[in-house]
């Protein structure tokens, strides 16, 4: 099932889960439905954060760097993706990842709701384009 299947049309005129302050279907859609590519490394994570948000399975999975991408990683995001709500995003900072850049970090905060109370995700994310896109590498930052 691709992003247009998933996302009510009421809520791509809404606010971006991003944080970005951008309407959803002026900002990630875009890159959801492969109208565009992620200019920086931080344009990437924002959008990875809203294909949690919606649920977007093969958004992940296409947007995960190839060295380190598990063959059954689709199949883990299937089983897992509906466990948790996502609330928020905060980036922290970022180094390198400019639309120049071959390799970007990306820290930032992201509040959830899992089975029983609120928590956040504290992450320093690695990004490396490939074949001139750019896609998540880890969380080894």
């Amino acid at each position: 099932m691709d992003a247009s299947e998933k996302i009510p049309r009421e809520r791509e005129v809404g606010p971006c889960p991003c944080g970005s302050d951008k309407r959803y279907d002026q900002c990630c859609m875009l890159l959801h439905y492969g109208r565009s590519q992620p200019e920086t490394a931080e344009d990437l994570m924002r959008s990875r954060y809203s294909a949690y948000y919606f649920r977007l399975v093969d958004y992940l999975v296409q947007s995960t760097h190839p060295d380190t991408r598990e063959p059954n990683l689709k199949a883990e995001y299937e089983s897992n993706i509906d466990q948790l709500f996502w609330r928020y995003l905060n980036i922290v900072g970022s180094s390198k990842g400019t639309p120049t850049d071959k390799v970007g970090k990306v820290e930032f905060i992201a509040g959830y709701v899992g089975s029983t109370k609120p928590e956040e995700l504290h992450e320093r994310a690695r990004f490396k384009r490939f074949k001139g896109t750019w896609k998540y590498l880890d969380n080894k930052g």
